[in-house]
């Protein structure tokens, strides 16, 4: 078969652009680690073993997209965890609480509070009403094509902006570990982001999830113990060492967040982005019907948990077996900076930490996984992204629901490819610059463009069009606006001495904007097609909460 002759050769040629470049590259300041790229090379043929097996069993759109729906409970809770325990998870965080010692908990709290949202409030409606992207609830009683548009918008841009900070993390993480080039690198997981998504669709995507969720987890857990059992379990006692190193400040809020309205905003984005975005809300159309959607949150929130509070020991962990280490220590600016810093920076702590609790294996193994880490979230993201482009836009807007659905699979594999030239090509060019308002913006756009809209759809009967519309749009675009006046791009990026807009993050201003907007274009709205959307409201709110009609409930 053509398409399988295609696969192989495009396997082999990916591996050989991997063994190529490892053997080639040269790395400044880390040797080469051979079982690094040994469990790397293995991973990397496992998940595309996956990906050929999951390519013969995608037929349909629904395959595609859903997986055909099969998924379970706890198989999509895990895939979800692996979805958004992100490099920025696992590294960051970890990398913040080296840094900053107690404040870097607000990140593991913030990214977790928004499950309780989706869990309560989002799940099983969203199962309930939706078949492929969280656009088609949003559209579900509005019309079809300015909301799907806008929620099509709000989805590309936010994926766009999550790809970037994963292409520039996976570049220098493989650029310090793996001795590749970081253009090559960028390249790399470019080309396995498309392969998985293109041949393999949800279904592919849903296992290599899985798969880096549990090596994930199992590596973490690992580090945690080795950390504590230095200590004899005695958390006292490693908070107390800590400080030793770094002073009593690290146990103390504000090393991150100075002020009220920062951590409130950065809260809001934190909570509400996770509820709005793209690629965890199509996850839960993979399973076959609200009670499953639950579980599958239900699951996703445990796992999710306990990654955060290990991050959390690590980062501790870190700064009492990696901080006086000269093994890890950028010698030539720890001479410069009179400080610490370690080699890679801040976020490699958790990577070093690994080599001191278990070794050149360990180290290996741990690389290996947060490179999966990074395969994982962008072919999710890369999903999703596809799906909004050919579902939303090809489909809804352009076909006005008349698509034949292997015409909408063929643009969505087109789209995949589009969406991987563009990651490639962005994380090329943000090499050199700060990517931390790129992740900032993707939750803020998320919070402000994508969870009013889909939120106010299911639960307020005077949403219209018209507010949805104009109040989406308001929100996207303070947003941006504000993000690009803030300290981090105004100043640090752009070079101006003063930002126009005082803080790092807008979310808690454009979510506002947005909410008040959407509410006040939609009451002030008189015409006929509004009096008829919400009209509509009773028979889409029965459906949301009882799933009579929903996707796959005849089955059930």
């Amino acid at each position: 078969m053509n398409m399988n002759r295609i696969f192989l050769f495009l396997i082999l040629g990916t591996i050989a652009v991997f063994a190529s470049g490892t053997i080639e590259g040269e790395i400044e300041k880390q040797a080469l680690n051979v079982s690094a790229i040994v469990m790397f090379v293995i991973f990397v043929g496992a998940t595309l073993g996956i990906t050929y097996w999951a390519a013969k069993r995608t037929k349909s759109a629904k395959d595609f997209y859903t997986a055909g729906g099969g998924i379970t409970g706890f198989q999509n809770g895990m895939a979800i965890a692996g979805d958004y325990m992100s490099a920025a998870s696992f590294l960051g965080i970890s990398g913040l609480v080296y840094l900053k010692g107690y404040d870097g908990l607000i990140y593991s709290i913030g990214f977790l509070v928004g499950w309780p949202i989706i869990l309560f409030m989002i799940a099983e409606p969203l199962r309930n009403l939706g078949k492929y992207t969280f656009a088609d609830v949003a559209a579900y009683r509005l019309r079809q094509m300015p909301i799907r548009t806008l929620a099509a918008a709000g989805s590309i841009a936010t994926v766009i902006l999550y790809l970037i900070a994963q292409m520039v993390g996976a570049g220098k993480l493989i650029q310090l570990l793996f001795g590749l080039e970081y253009e090559i690198a960028v390249v790399l997981v470019g080309v396995l982001m498309v392969l998985y998504v293109t041949f393999g669709g949800m279904l592919a995507t849903t296992w290599v999830q899985i798969v880096k969720a549990f090596l994930l987890l199992a590596g973490a857990t690992f580090m945690a113990i080795a950390v504590m059992a230095h200590y004899n379990f005695n958390f006292g006692a490693l908070f107390a060492h800590a400080t030793e190193l770094k002073g009593i400040e690290i146990m103390s809020p504000g090393g991150l967040v100075s002020d009220p309205i920062s951590a409130i905003s950065l809260a809001v984005a934190l909570m509400f982005g996770t509820a709005g975005l793209p690629h965890i809300l199509m996850r839960f159309f993979t399973v076959s019907d609200a009670k499953e959607a639950r579980k599958s949150v239900f699951y996703a929130t445990g796992f999710i948990g306990y990654f955060y509070i290990l991050t959390f020991i690590i980062g501790f962990g870190a700064i009492v077996m990696v901080l006086q280490n000269p093994e890890y220590l950028d010698l030539a600016k720890q001479a410069i900076n009179g400080g610490s810093p370690i080699l890679g920076g801040n976020n490699m702590a958790a990577i070093h930490l690994s080599h001191a609790v278990g070794g050149d294996f360990f180290l290996g193994f741990i690389s290996a996984v947060a490179f999966a880490t990074i395969l994982a979230v962008v072919s999710g993201l890369t999903l999703a992204g596809a799906s909004a482009i050919s579902h939303d836009l090809y489909a809804s807007v352009f076909k006005k629901g008349n698509a034949d659905s292997m015409a909408e699979m063929r643009v969505s594999k087109i789209a995949t490819i589009g969406l991987g030239v563009i990651a490639i090509i962005m994380g090329i060019m943000f090499e050199k610059q700060n990517i931390a308002f790129v992740v900032g913006l993707a939750f803020a756009i998320a919070a402000s463009a994508n969870f009013p809209i889909l939120f106010l759809s299911m639960y307020w009967k005077k949403l219209t069009t018209r507010g949805a519309v104009i109040g989406g749009s308001l929100g996207l675009a303070t947003a941006v606006i504000l993000v690009i006046l803030g300290p981090i791009v105004w100043v640090d990026i752009l070079g101006n001495a003063e930002a126009i807009f005082p803080y790092k993050y807008p979310a808690l201003f454009s979510v506002i904007v947005s909410f008040a907007s959407i509410w006040f274009f939609s009451i002030t709205d008189k015409s006929h097609d509004a009096v008829k959307e919400i009209e509509a409201f009773e028979a889409q709110y029965v459906r949301s909460q009882t799933g009579i009609g929903a996707e796959g409930a005849s089955e059930h």
